[in-house]
């Protein structure tokens, strides 16, 4: 299984605190049988000085990891971006993509639907060839009408499921009919921490059939 959504680099937003919790928390994910981690830690435009200087803290927080734990060498990185207006035409977002993939992990925000969130998904693709990855598209329903949602799925992205949707009726419901209707997905933990927001492949693998599992894309390649 591929980890595509997770907070575990040391101190560079709210998601792990310290080397050491990050450690625990990639321990745990690799005891519920993840065998690569992609590191997407919260890109805010408005709260970033640059592209560049975000990218600096990133590979300084893995670099720390790697020091610890050399074994850590093999995380890959991408970021989750926050769909703000005039994201798209930031210098260098195309930097924040996935590993060596085409994929950008995106955002939207938690506030009624806006047809402008959606340009910016499509300039970002059309802008600069990359294919989007809706991060957590499940917890949006309270948010959108049933014709909203639909729009959004037109995208033409990957819908990125967090594992935790597993545990909801509702959401679960929801994420089933994607996969039925034939969207490609991935999934991930969107671990922060150790306690309420933990490494939860356990749950994925208890909740989810084996072939759900199995048809998530492999976006990375088998050879990454």
């Amino acid at each position: 299984m591929t980890e595509y959504h997770c907070h575990i680099l040391p101190n560079i937003d709210d998601g792990s605190r310290s080397v050491e919790m990050s450690l625990e928390m990639i321990k745990a994910m690799r005891a519920q049988g993840v065998s690569r981690i992609v590191a997407t830690p919260h890109f805010y435009a408005h709260r970033e000085k640059s592209v560049a200087a975000f990218l600096k803290k990133r590979r300084a927080a893995l670099e720390k990891l790697v020091k610890a734990d050399p074994s850590c060498s093999d995380i890959l990185t991408g970021a989750e971006v926050s769909v703000e207006q005039g994201l798209s035409s930031l210098a260098d977002v195309e930097k924040l993509r996935i590993a060596n993939t085409d994929y950008i992990l995106l955002e939207l925000p938690y506030a009624p639907f806006s047809n402008r969130f959606l340009e910016e998904i499509n300039e970002i693709a059309c802008g600069f060839g990359l294919k989007p990855v809706l991060a957590h598209i499940h917890r949006y329903l309270s948010f959108y009408s049933r014709s909203e949602m639909e729009e959004v799925l037109r995208t033409d992205a990957v819908l990125q499921f967090n594992n935790e949707a597993f545990g909801s009726f509702r959401e679960k419901r929801f994420v089933k009919s994607l996969i039925k209707e034939g969207y490609p997905y991935v999934f991930g933990s969107d671990a922060h921490n150790l306690t309420d927001r933990r490494p939860n492949w356990d749950l994925l693998c208890k909740k989810a059939k084996q072939e759900v599992i199995d048809g998530a894309e492999d976006i990375l390649g088998q050879d990454k």
